[in-house]
């Protein structure tokens, strides 16, 4: 295999990913206020849940999917996920029609991240494998990232029906992307409902329980500020709800350039733990200051965690997968992922309880978690001295 990264179909695959991220998470800082108009303002921790829910429970079935139809066929799935629901939103007018819709556009993230992952890791050189995944996710993050402010302008100089069409723009420029790129599945079967059968063994790969169990610590925290930053941000006077997500992309991607090389050369667990000590920070610092600059601040720093932990996690998934079941790995870590957001979102909607004065206790818990996972980090570095 080459030894370069940057191929004409990794390009096409990094902006897919970036224009399908940016499809279903323009939504995010807009839903809890949609919700509210719906009279469902005590609901708004299972916007989060509920998506995450359905994203995990379909993993498995990504996975086995993966490894069997092909890479191509699965980003296509979650794709037309989101273009679908995002047709049928703007007619739901009930708080229960919302929530099933919102089940269902789940499915979307639980296919397309699975296929993109193995993709690329189809495509790249081992011993760049973490520099590979750092760039890719540059481009997921940024559409992850850029999507609530963008959402949150449309609203803001627009409405809701056109938030939605905009989404369903951005899964349609996510498919025509990948259009032209050849399958790199070498034995890719046609699908048949067999495939769906899943075994023990499809629903969760022991080999990648390490990395999967610190995913799964790490996106408690995401849950938790896709959650409350929206409120938290409303009672800070901060007219555009997405703008955290903006210095949260910013130091998200500038230190994604270099940090999956660096856990190329250095370790996955050595570079893990500085994005740890990054989290414990960003997180403390939301909770102690209660301004828009120390929201901000938190955001800048927030990013350089997920920016440094998310391509190490991603390459040491991979390290440990067996080559013919890279979709079962890859969708292990995304199963811990949508749990971990899933019960962030979850714990922390129901301790907010649309109550403001509850806000900074949540991001302090965040810390003492983040803390936690050092912890169980420095004990795996112990026992496990060649990671």
């Amino acid at each position: 295999m080459s030894s370069t990264i940057f191929k004409t179909e990794f390009i096409l695959i990094c902006f897919s990913s970036l224009f399908f991220s940016a499809s279903y998470n323009m939504l995010i800082s807009e839903l809890p206020s949609y919700l509210s108009e719906l009279g469902g303002a005590e609901y708004k921790g299972l916007i989060i849940s509920l998506f995450t829910l359905t994203a995990g429970v379909s993993r498995p079935f990504s996975g086995r999917l993966t490894d069997t139809i092909g890479r191509k066929p699965v980003i296509f799935i979650g794709a037309m996920v989101c273009i679908i629901c995002g047709l049928i939103y703007p007619i739901m007018e009930t708080v229960l029609s919302f929530f099933v819709l919102r089940f269902f556009h789940g499915f979307s993230t639980g296919f397309s991240p699975t296929g993109y992952a193995a993709y690329v890791s189809d495509i790249s050189p081992k011993e760049r494998m973490g520099e590979a995944m750092g760039i890719q996710s540059i481009f997921f993050v940024t559409g992850l990232a850029l999507g609530p402010a963008l959402g949150s302008f449309i609203k803001l100089n627009s409405s809701y029906n056109l938030l939605f069409y905009s989404s369903v723009t951005m899964a349609l420029l996510s498919i025509i992307h990948i259009l032209g790129i050849r399958e790199t599945k070498s034995i890719s079967n046609s699908f048949k409902f067999k495939s769906l059968y899943l075994k023990p063994k499809d629903i969760f790969d022991i080999r990648v329980f390490k990395p999967a169990m610190v995913t799964f610590l790490v996106y408690m925290q995401f849950g938790v500020v896709l959650t409350i930053v929206p409120d938290w941000s409303d009672y800070l006077s901060i007219g555009n709800k997405g703008a955290f997500f903006i210095f949260f992309t910013l130091s998200s991607i500038i230190i994604r350039l270099f940090s999956g090389k660096l856990s190329d050369i250095h370790g996955r667990l050595k570079v893990l733990n500085w994005g740890l000590i990054l989290l414990a920070i960003a997180m403390s610092i939301i909770g102690f200051f209660h301004t828009a600059y120390g929201l901000f601040i938190g955001a800048l720093i927030y990013g350089a965690a997920m920016g440094t932990l998310t391509p190490s996690l991603s390459a040491w998934t991979i390290d440990l997968s067996s080559p013919d079941a890279k979709g079962r790995a890859i969708s292990t870590m995304f199963i811990a992922l949508e749990v971990g957001i899933g019960l962030g979102a979850l714990v922390s909607g129901w301790y907010f309880h649309d109550e403001i004065k509850n806000i900074p206790m949540i991001f302090i818990w965040s810390a003492i978690l983040a803390l936690f996972t050092i912890a169980y980090c420095a004990w795996l570095r112990n026992t496990l001295k060649s990671i």
